[in-house]
């Protein structure tokens, strides 16, 4: 069962050469959709309406997808997708516009134009969509995601895709999670998961002033460019932009208030799998879909959604094979 709810379904597309990808989260009729945005340097569709002051309440489609702000063109072939079925809001003149909810990382393909997912992806992705457990580790959205880049994207590893579920008092709630952060991945004992692929003692982000391989002429931290790239250091030799997306999916009852809140505090998740996170460079989101089949409280829903969340964003390294000159935790390392 796709992230542990009934009538959900997980669809993803993965560029030929790995570059890129997109993932697209199709939850039932009637259910109940929100984001939460703690990164400064975010990509996103429909923020506004899935915000807490927003009008919108019914979300009929999540993708997060790679290619940046291009990416968010993969939510025009989800809509197209949906119309199609006539899934959406029904206007007074018969024509349906679905809701869809989008957020982008930065990857490789924002230099390779042929791998950004676009509308016809994005509807590749809806078309794979089935509800059984979603893949994990460098595919879909997860695909040109890297990790620990305190130090530099050359002494990074590779990110990914990864999903958790959690279940307690009848409700269940299941985390898919993009992890493209610039922190290091660290497991719920302490211990480190992916770190930086230098000396433990050695300067690190942000603690030394700046990212190594800065120039002399950068003011300490960079500047940062859309969707937090910075203009200099560390983009030598790759992408360097860095989020962490998520969509986390719960069977409980919610109002427009409550889905907001699980995910905003689902964010803690973030801040207990990585160091640091939520950086001036980094453009975490995370959308909550409720699909109201069981009546459970916020906070215990708030509190299974941050313990998934802190899982998926482990997994997704745990489960990235290495590629195109970077390493994957699942080559064995």
């Amino acid at each position: 069962m796709a992230l542990g709810v009934a009538g959900v379904r997980v669809g993803t597309w993965t560029s030929p050469d790995g570059v890129s990808g997109c993932t697209v989260v199709l939850p039932p009729a009637g259910t109940i959709g929100a984001l939460a945005v703690r990164g400064a340097a975010p990509g996103t569709r429909e923020a506004a309406a899935l915000g807490p002051s927003g009008k919108v309440t019914v979300c009929h489609g999540v993708v997060l997808s790679g290619g940046s702000a291009f990416g968010l063109a993969s939510a025009d072939g989800v809509m197209r997708w949906l119309e199609e079925r006539d899934i959406g809001y029904r206007l007074r003149t018969g024509v349906v516009v679905p809701i869809v909810g989008a957020a982008i990382v930065l990857d490789e393909s924002v230099m390779v134009r042929s791998a950004r997912p676009g509308p016809d992806q994005g509807y590749a992705a809806c078309a794979a969509a089935v509800t059984d457990d979603p893949p994990e580790g460098g595919v879909g959205v997860g695909a040109g995601c890297t990790v620990a880049k305190v130090a530099g994207l050359e002494h990074a590893w590779r990110g990914g895709q990864g999903v958790a579920v959690r279940s307690a008092a009848g409700v269940t709630v299941g985390a898919l999670v993009a992890n493209n952060a610039v922190g290091e991945v660290v497991g719920d004992d302490g211990r480190w998961i992916a770190r930086a692929r230098v000396p433990a003692d050695a300067p690190r982000w942000p603690t030394d002033g700046r990212l190594l391989g800065a120039r002399d002429d950068e003011p300490p931290g960079g500047d940062d460019g859309p969707e937090g790239v910075p203009t200099g250091a560390g983009q030598a030799g790759g992408p360097s932009g860095n989020t962490v997306l998520g969509c986390v999916v719960t069977d409980a009852r919610l109002t427009k208030r409550d889905a907001h809140r699980v995910a905003d505090l689902g964010h803690s998740g973030l801040a207990r799998a990585l160091r640091p996170a939520h950086t001036e460079s980094d453009g975490d989101a995370l959308f909550c879909l409720a699909t109201g089949e069981v009546t459970a409280s916020v906070d215990l829903v708030a509190h299974l959604a941050a313990e998934a969340v802190a899982e998926a964003v482990r997994r997704g390294p745990l489960l990235a094979a290495g590629r195109r000159g970077l390493p994957g935790l699942a080559d064995g390392h």
